[in-house]
């Protein structure tokens, strides 16, 4: 067969014919359009966006003036600024230590998950039938830590090792019985990591604890203990048995944590095994880069009978409606948004895309790889320590890791500068001082370099002194670990390339479709916003690198701390908090510290609405705080009548309200001023919750309405993606008289009321060139037309849908805000129905549910974001209405709701294809309920899960593979 091909000549371009270019605002909002406005706008009744913005936002909050931002800059101008910015930042060997440490990422995991949008845009898996694939990673992550640190329950992550540790300390606290020793003081050894021992004691003096820090080497002080933390390897880099101190713990009714180096565990007795009842630390070093101090994953693993009050999320095993093992989210109802004041913590975002790198890293490598990877780490540090030995210097620990101290009296900044010198960082300790900690990049050139600092030489580590540097026998690791199949088997790239499409296949995440989770602002993370943070130059960089090395680094966070202060119109603004439950602690322990200031230590009631997040019940707990709930009126606005009340009661106490604006319920409350001037007047102070920012941007700015001090979600308003459930980031803003009060920084912090939140100075910075390229690339006029075309969006999907499941609660014109709650309670009333039936029920059409159940039982909130284009929409709308629908046919009689496609959904492709289909409806319904899905279809894996069974029977490691090829396999023995 012969092809005809034609030839065109080339000819010049004319300049004429070439497309004015299309700008970010107008990739970034979906329905762009004016055909698309149009209709939008008609269906919700207005001739013009600014008409409705208008009517929905009230007048005496709006800003007077647009946002003095800098004018917007194109995709190619944004990456150019931020390559200037990475060129000022030096990159160096990195060999502080103090909890952080160079490693390598493999590429097949930094590309196909850190840089791999469905993993980094796909939310928290509470729907856990389109989440099987993170599941099972986080799973994964699950299993390495038990394994590793020889305890038989840990969660999926939390936030840091320092904040980790906080949280074992609270947990120990709450579940020591011991008459002596529940309320004795808690102990941590004096070779703990500084930026854990300042958290810690921060946490405790806003709660009314005691906290002694002490040699327990020595053994442990006189005195009640109710628990005791000791670090594996010390920050010295000390090695040594724990055995007999924990044992002695035990015996005066301690309960005991050890923070721990899973790298070292290859090597080293893992806690479980030398009696801990807690595991804390980092998993870091496993394949996730410094990104100059976060994001990375912090673990907990615990003994048996801890699990229930164990802080963060656990994932579970248990069984879908054909018996298949699935994984789920186990324990829920620990989580803060159920428990609020009575929460085992504030926690909410995890680390799950960092926690998900490391076990892949783990998956990748296997037991053999690890262990070999922390021989050679600890060869190299045996091998300095001998020479620094062999040279005449005081090497002061024999026992040791990877980190090695020596005694260099008065020349340790001279040998830090020579270092620095020869491109090596090593820790400045004091004047007399210096450590430093190989990992998995160091070569010989390196421990080369770091002797010629030190004006040594080489020798062999088991020649050339007369101390054998090696780690005490007593602490050798004899049991085995990562036996699972799933840590055997993935070697080649083929292999691992393979499992982690496979598992991302499984998951529904924002690179397929619209997740219309209301309060989440699940918006487009752009790739442009996203580049930067893989570069050598942003995350190769320590947190604690000399500030000649990070120019560039805190150029960028302070211009994005400015920028972000301008939006809000606070006076100052801290990056700090890693995710928005610490950036609510950061804002309540400011308004502590003021009150303090002034003499008013009395003023410790905080005020919070019954239908505000879960997390701030949660925080002002945790900030030594009394929780007073105002009810909520009949319209879903603060009631008058029960806040005045309130007020009156506490008003010598009263410290602070807690406010989410626009509202919970996805309203423009007309009234803020007015609570904030009653607050205000009774001598308390104004938080508001900034986590539906993505409705004030470039209109209203909390600091000028009445707002004293804010955290913002730069995971939900500001475009870092969720991946999977973290990581996030949850900024303070406040008025000036609160600045005094803000973080401090957790490595040099030893006391006052500036308490640090996270263990170092800029929380997550990894991640803040997402959020500042956001703003680059929106500019003051993008971010307003952002927010606008939002409330276009909520709006348009409200009108549209209203008739069908009619909307809960409107604003000034029967408007909502950015999101807009669907109530299913009459339908479920007549038909058993229930709001979970449909959020099963979408998965079948390709989406993720809307928040379920949240802030109202038996309803939906559903928030499109200004990023969705009209198409998009008008499938999800088509997908409700068509969900009605069948809803009738229950109503109608035409089945039960138990035989029912939205009770049996969602719908597997096993299923489809099953030759005995006795449904009571065709199996087209079922699978193909509208006809676009013939060609585009998303099966999931699993059909619905039990979650009771998997409460009840809670198994959350890794299962054997027969517990897959035998789906009649009965969990429950």
């Amino acid at each position: 067969m012969e092809f005809l091909v034609t030839v065109i000549p080339a000819s010049p371009i004319q300049a004429s014919a070439i497309p004015a270019a299309t700008s970010f605002v107008d990739r970034h909002i979906g329905a762009r359009r004016q055909a698309d406005v149009d209709a939008m706008l008609k269906a919700v009744g207005y001739d013009t966006v600014d008409a409705l913005v208008d009517t929905a936002v009230p007048k005496d909050i709006r800003q007077d003036s647009p946002l003095e931002l800098a004018k917007a800059l194109s995709e190619v101008e944004t990456l150019a600024e931020l390559r200037k910015l990475a060129a000022k930042n030096k990159t160096a060997v990195q060999m502080i230590g103090q909890g952080y440490y160079d490693t390598v990422t493999p590429p097949v995991i930094r590309r196909n998950i850190l840089e791999g949008p469905a993993w980094y845009t796909a939310y928290t898996p509470y729907q856990p039938e389109i989440s099987q694939g993170r599941l099972e990673a986080l799973l994964n992550f699950q299993t390495m830590v038990q394994d590793l640190v020889g305890l038989p329950i840990a969660n999926a992550s939390l936030l840091d090792e320092a904040t980790a540790v906080a949280e074992a300390v609270l947990m120990m606290r709450r579940a020591n019985k011991n008459k002596t020793s529940k309320d004795g003081k808690t102990v941590l050894d004096a070779d703990c990591l500084p930026q854990t021992i300042a958290i810690v004691k921060g946490r405790a003096e806003a709660l009314g604890f005691e906290v002694e820090v002490a040699d327990l080497s020595k053994g442990l002080p006189d005195g009640d203990i109710n628990g005791v933390v000791l670090q594996q390897p010390g920050v010295s880099g000390r090695v040594w048995d724990h055995t007999a101190v924990i044992a002695d713990a035990k015996e005066r009714g301690a309960l005991v944590t050890v923070a721990a180096d899973l790298l070292a565990l290859t090597l080293i007795t893992p806690p479980g095994e030398q009696g801990a009842d807690i595991a804390v630390g980092s998993t870091q070093r496993f394949g996730v880069p410094l990104f100059y101090g976060g994001p990375h994953a912090a673990y907990m693993a615990v003994q048996k009978g801890l699990e229930r009050s164990m802080p963060g999320r656990l994932v579970g095993v248990s069984k879908d409606s054909a018996g298949i093992p699935a994984y789920r989210l186990a324990l829920q109802t620990r989580e803060q948004h159920i428990r609020r004041e009575k929460a085992t913590s504030n926690i909410c975002t995890a680390q799950a895309l960092l926690a998900i790198v490391s076990s892949m890293y783990a998956v990748y490598h296997g037991p053999d790889g690890l262990k070999a990877i922390a021989q050679v780490t600890h060869g190299h540090a045996k091998t300095l320590a001998a020479s620094l030995k062999a040279a005449g210097l005081d090497v002061l620990h024999t026992s040791f890791f990877d980190t090695v101290t020596v005694s260099v009296p008065g020349k340790a900044f001279e040998i830090v500068a020579a270092a620095e010198a020869r491109g090596i960082n090593l820790r400045s300790i004091d004047a007399d001082t210096v450590g430093f900690s190989t990992d998995e990049t160091t070569t010989a050139a390196v421990v080369d370099g770091v002797l010629a600092a030190f004006g040594a030489t080489r020798v062999d580590a088991a020649d050339g002194t007369d101390i054998a540097f090696s780690l005490d026998a007593a602490v050798g690791r004899s049991s085995d670990f990562l036996q699972h199949p799933v840590f055997n088997t993935y070697r080649s790239e083929t292999q691992l390339l393979r499992y982690i499409r496979k598992l991302s296949d499984r998951d529904l995440a924002l690179d397929r479709t619209m997740i219309p989770l209301g309060s989440c602002t699940m918006k487009l993370n752009a790739t442009a916003e996203m580049e930067a943070i893989s570069w050598p130059e942003f995350a190769s960089i320590h947190p604690l690198a000399p500030d000649s090395q990070t120019e560039g680094w805190r150029e960028l966070i302070a211009d994005l701390e400015a920028q972000l202060t301008e939006i809000t119109g606070y006076d100052q603004v801290s990056i700090q908090p890693n995710a928005g439950s610490q950036g609510e602690l950061a804002g309540l322990l400011a308004i502590r510290g003021y009150h303090l200031s002034r003499g008013d230590e009395q003023r410790n009631v905080c005020l919070i609405p019954a239908s505000a997040h879960g997390t701030n019940a949660a925080s002002a707990v945790l900030a030594g705080m009394k929780v007073v709930v105002v009810a909520t009126a009949a319209d879903g606005t603060i009631d008058h009548a029960d806040l005045y009340a309130k007020i009156e009661a506490n008003k010598d106490a009263l410290s602070c309200i807690m406010i989410t604006y626009p509202s919970t319920h996805g309203v423009y409350d007309a009234d803020v001023r007015e609570v904030c001037d009653a607050i205000h007047a009774a001598g308390g102070e104004v938080y508001i919750d900034g986590a539906n920012l993505n409705a004030l941007v470039g209109l209203a700015q909390p600091g000028n309405f009445g707002g004293d001090i804010s955290h913002l979600n730069l995971h939900k308003t500001f475009c870092i993606p969720h991946g999977g459930g973290g990581p996030g980031v949850g900024p303070v803003a406040a008025k000036a008289h609160l600045a005094p009060f803000m973080p401090g920084n957790a490595v040099t912090w030893t006391e006052g009321n500036d308490v640090p939140i996270s263990a170092t100075k800029y929380g997550s910075a990894g991640v803040l060139p997402i959020s500042w390229a956001y703003v680059k690339l929106m500019g003051g006029q993008g971010l307003t037309e952002a927010t606008k075309s939002a409330l276009l969006a909520a709006n348009y999907i409200a009108a549209r849908l209203n008739d069908f499941f009619p909307v809960l609660y409107t604003g000034e014109g029967g408007l909502v805000a950015h999101e807009c709650i669907l109530d299913l309670r009459q339908l479920t009333a007549k038909t058993g129905v229930t709001a979970e039936d449909v959020a099963k029920r979408l998965i079948d059409y390709g989406f993720h549910a809307p928040t379920l159940a949240f802030p109202v039982a038996g309803t939906l909130m559903v928030e499109p974001t200004e990023s969705e284009d009209l198409g998009e929409m008008d499938r999800f709308i088509t997908a409700m209405i068509a969900i009605r629908a069948e809803i009738d046919q229950v109503e109608r009689g035409d089945f039960t709701v138990a035989d029912s496609p939205l009770r049996n959904a969602p719908h597997t492709a096993a299923a489809a294809i099953s030759t005995d289909w006795d449904r009571a409806y065709p199996r087209e319904q079922a699978v193909f309920p509208v006809h676009s899905l013939r060609q585009d279809k998303y099966f999931p894996p699993v059909g619905r899960i039990d979650g009771a069974l998997g409460d009840r029977n809670l198994i959350c490691s890794c299962p054997p593979l027969e517990a897959f090829e035998d789906a009649t396999e009965d969990f429950e023995n």
